[in-house]
């Protein structure tokens, strides 16, 4: 993700799935419908899933994952104190080099809770 803030990722992920989805075959399709199901309510809550998709994707280093999980995670209600729980676990599995991604992760989050991300001057 840019510097550019989480609305202009959000905006270019929905145009470019739109981009996608109007040139896509069936797998691609298909792919997409079983992504958006898998994260809804079942034997465990959306919220639960998200969390899972945050972490995985911290894991896995693609912060544009992790960026959307986090808008996700906003909007099913996840508490900050939840969010670094879960951080915690994606750091022990995935080691130090995560650490970038989670810097990252956190300052998208503070920006989700319109909280300030920087560090204030000295």
């Amino acid at each position: 993700m840019t510097d550019d803030g989480y609305a202009t990722f959000a905006d270019e992920r929905a145009a470019l799935n739109e981009l996608v989805l109007k040139h896509a075959n069936l797998e691609i399709k298909r792919f997409f419908s079983l992504d958006s199901q898998a994260y809804r309510d079942g034997a465990l809550p959306a919220t639960t899933k998200e969390i899972l998709g945050l972490v995985a994707s911290l894991v896995l280093r693609c912060d544009d994952c992790v960026s959307y999980h986090l808008g996700r995670c906003r909007d099913e209600g996840v508490t900050t104190s939840e969010l670094v729980d879960a951080l915690g676990v994606g750091l022990i599995v995935g080691g130090s080099i995560t650490i970038p991604h989670l810097r990252r992760a956190m300052k998208t989050w503070m920006e989700l809770m319109g909280e300030e991300s920087h560090l204030a001057a000295e």
